[in-house]
């Protein structure tokens, strides 16, 4: 039983065994943007590399707002990103984020992860949806989808890239 009465889910469990692979995999890449790049960007359309990062960084702390609560509503929210001074302080930052979500997973019910999550601005709703797929899609697909964005910052600078789900042109055999 966990601090608030309930019992660690299954679908917990599985995202906790998720989320400590995704961490790993995730953290090699952060660990690979160095601060004197954080201000570069491939396009004028494109984040910034510090940002991304941030953001990838970020992502795995939104398992807090999904599960934690019912509604994210972004026009009561101050959103003012972390802004790191070097990769230490991004990998402190990161790691902060992803304790806190082992944390919360473990005391998240299935019943938690079957209840409503709406993401809103004010009175625009861009949907509606059951936690257990906000963290599937909204958490977790899109952490691998920036990674991914990350992963090509780092090519395009020369940057060694880790092994992510298979061998890297830099790293080879797994």
């Amino acid at each position: 039983m966990s601090s608030t009465g309930t019992s660690t889910g299954r679908l917990a469990m599985a995202f906790l065994g998720e989320l400590e692979n995704e961490a790993k995999t995730t953290r090699a890449v952060l660990e690979r943007v160095p601060a004197d790049k954080f201000d570069w960007q491939p396009h004028e359309k494109s984040m910034k590399m510090g940002r991304l990062a941030v953001h990838v960084a970020e992502m795995f702390g939104w398992t807090k707002e999904t599960l934690k609560s019912d509604v994210l509503d972004f026009s009561t929210m101050d959103m003012t990103p972390f802004e790191p001074r070097t990769t230490d302080e991004l990998l402190a930052f990161f790691d902060e984020q992803i304790a806190n979500a082992k944390a919360i997973l473990a005391e998240t019910s299935d019943e938690t992860f079957m209840t409503d999550w709406t993401m809103r601005n004010g009175e625009q709703v861009y949907f509606t949806m059951p936690k257990v797929a906000v963290m599937r899609s909204f958490v977790m697909n899109h952490i691998i989808h920036h990674r991914g964005q990350l992963s090509v910052y780092l090519r395009l600078n020369d940057i060694p890239v880790p092994s992510i789900y298979g061998p890297s042109a830099d790293e080879g055999q797994m």
